[in-house]
């Protein structure tokens, strides 16, 4: 089973992302789950977004996971939530920054062992360059999509158009510009 956790503040669309994730991995004929937890609700509270995709069915439906990815869409969540709990060996983290690498790494000693496994651009730039507003959800998933290796870029790019078409074809295709960008971008 592949566990994703999205960090996020509400309004940023990591519940979108995670359901829009969901909805083109269904078609692939893999069981999904896309679900969220948040307090308040109110518009930038932080909260957390999740997936899980197997081939099997899913029987657990609990928030407790080890991820396999965790997806930070909000840059202050990397400092401030605990990105790293309950991750395995293996989690691999995309984290949103206008920071190098390096310069990220340093400020965070609990990344600082897993260096070889974290992933940064700076979705809420991308998504203000194609979409126009600082929603940072599809550049996360063009970035995840890269690093999963877990569809080829067209493909999703041709299950994600479904999944936005009853959207005007200039948000479609504004976000299928933020898709690409963040692929290529992703280091």
């Amino acid at each position: 089973m592949v566990e994703i956790r999205w960090h996020s503040r509400a309004g940023q669309g990591a519940v979108t992302g995670a359901k829009g994730l969901g909805d083109v991995v269904s078609t692939t004929g893999k069981q999904v789950q896309a679900f969220a937890l948040y307090g308040s609700a109110k518009r930038g509270a932080a909260m957390q977004a999740y997936n899980r995709i197997d081939d099997e069915q899913i029987i657990t439906h609990e928030k407790f996971m080890l991820p396999d990815f965790v997806l930070v869409i909000d840059p202050a969540l990397a400092f401030t939530d605990n990105i790293t709990m309950n991750d395995k060996a293996s989690t691999k983290y995309i984290i949103t920054t206008h920071l190098g690498k390096d310069e990220l790494v340093s400020q965070l000693p609990e990344l600082q062992d897993k260096k070889d496994r974290v992933f940064v651009l700076d979705c809420m730039q991308i998504s203000l360059d194609t979409i126009g507003r600082a929603i940072p959800n599809t550049p996360m998933l063009g970035a995840f999509i890269k690093i999963s290796a877990m569809f080829e870029l067209d493909y999703f790019l041709d299950r994600m158009k479904k999944v936005l078409s009853k959207f005007p074809q200039k948000i479609i295709d504004s976000n299928m510009q933020a898709i690409i960008r963040a692929y290529n971008e992703v280091k």
